[in-house]
């Protein structure tokens, strides 16, 4: 008699071929896809180990975890002599200015040293000016160079930014060029010029607007005027003349335009995609300069800012035309009486003995460091932002 066969192949032996299969693709799985498989344990055995052991991966060229794909190549053109002169050119101009500003610097040091070694630190906390005395110092000048910088940002900042955005994004193409030409021409006249139209006209045309801001925010120290009353009809305008905040106007006329220039230029480099974009997604005017044009220009807007903020320290003829020096602190801007280091060194330069002249140099070098600090602050600040980055690329 034959001898019987179950259903799965399987005799009276064992399991035959086709009972192995059906169990193998029962479970789903071939023995080195089970958890328990020398993969698993592998994996398991190289997350146990340290970081210390563990291989690094190896990176490619630019920072990336190197893949099958060669890493890209950085292209290089081929420099030619024409090109290697004008590369040597650039570079021999940028140390000639850097070595002027160092021989500047290092001629300031040597003539101001007789003058600092006799004051020493107390020609930082000094207000008189007194140098054949040996009591001198430029606590007052130098608080009045700073307040008159002050009102002069303060108040050359919005106008330069809201003309430079007039100019870029609002104003018609065909008008623009004018406005770039008479903006250009406002940096173009003399100093003196705008001192005589501070003295002249400007100041006896903004003693209401001081003795209003006096009278109404005198509680402030900044805009209290000593001897007066607020209200008062018969207070004499002279203690409002010759002041700081006049002086301040004056200087802020003649920074704005190198601002808006700077802003300006950086609001047309906006991104035109982005402009469009903004538009796309029903942004007014106002929406897309203050969602894209704003935030692309803040670089433009600090750098133009610290260049006005430096031109604005160093300001002579016009602040030395208007103000009345006097050499005491004067925190008060709306009061008669101020200074600055630049109109210091222009009132006493024709006159100072060889000890004295030395003191001017020192107060030059007080400045000149000054401005310098004022403008590698804004060259770092304006570096991490958008437009500034882009620009250093």
């Amino acid at each position: 008699m034959a001898t019987h066969h179950g259903l799965g192949g399987r005799d009276a032996d064992g399991p035959g071929p086709d009972t192995a299969a059906s169990e193998t693709s029962v479970s789903g799985r071939s023995e080195s896809d089970r958890p328990d498989s020398g993969r698993g344990q592998s994996d398991r055995a190289e997350s146990d180990r340290p970081d210390s052991d563990r291989p690094e991966p190896r990176r490619g060229q630019f920072g990336s975890p190197e893949s099958g794909e060669p890493a890209p190549r950085r292209p290089r053109a081929a420099r030619g002599f024409g090109d290697r002169v004008f590369r040597f050119q650039l570079t021999a101009t940028g140390v000639v200015v850097l070595a002027i500003m160092a021989a500047v610097g290092l001629f300031l040091l040597l003539r101001a040293g007789q003058a600092l070694r006799v004051a020493k630190f107390s020609f930082f906390t000094t207000a008189a000016w007194q140098p054949d005395a040996h009591n001198f110092g430029i606590a007052a000048v130098l608080t009045g160079t700073l307040l008159i910088a002050a009102v002069a940002v303060t108040i050359s900042v919005p106008l330069a930014i809201a003309t430079a955005l007039f100019i870029s994004d609002v104003a018609p193409r065909k008008l623009r060029r004018t406005l770039v030409a008479m903006v250009d021409l406002m940096a173009a006249v003399p100093s003196v010029v705008y001192g005589l139209w501070g003295l002249f006209l400007l100041q006896q045309n903004v003693i209401g607007l001081s003795r209003w801001l006096s009278d109404w925010f005198g509680w402030i120290p900044l805009f209290r005027v000593d001897g007066t009353q607020p209200g008062d009809p018969l207070a004499s305008a002279s203690v409002y003349t010759a002041s700081t905040f006049i002086a301040g106007i004056v200087v802020a006329l003649m920074v704005a335009p190198i601002q808006c220039s700077v802003m300006r230029e950086v609001f047309a480099q906006a991104p035109a995609g982005e402009r469009e974009g903004a538009y796309a997604l029903g942004a007014t005017r106002w929406g897309m300069i203050r969602s894209v044009v704003l935030p692309y220009g803040k670089g433009g807007i600090i750098g133009g800012t610290m260049l006005g903020l430096g031109r604005a320290l160093g300001e002579t003829i016009a602040v030395y035309m208007i103000i009345s020096p006097v050499f005491v602190i004067q925190p008060h801007i709306l009061q008669t009486g101020s200074n600055s280091v630049s109109a210091l060194i222009a009132l006493h330069y024709g006159d100072a003995s060889p000890f004295g002249m030395s003191a001017l140099m020192a107060a030059g070098l007080a400045l000149f460091v000054l401005t310098l600090a004022v403008n590698f602050t804004a060259s770092t600040i304006a570096a991490r932002s958008r437009s500034g980055a882009q620009s250093e690329a």
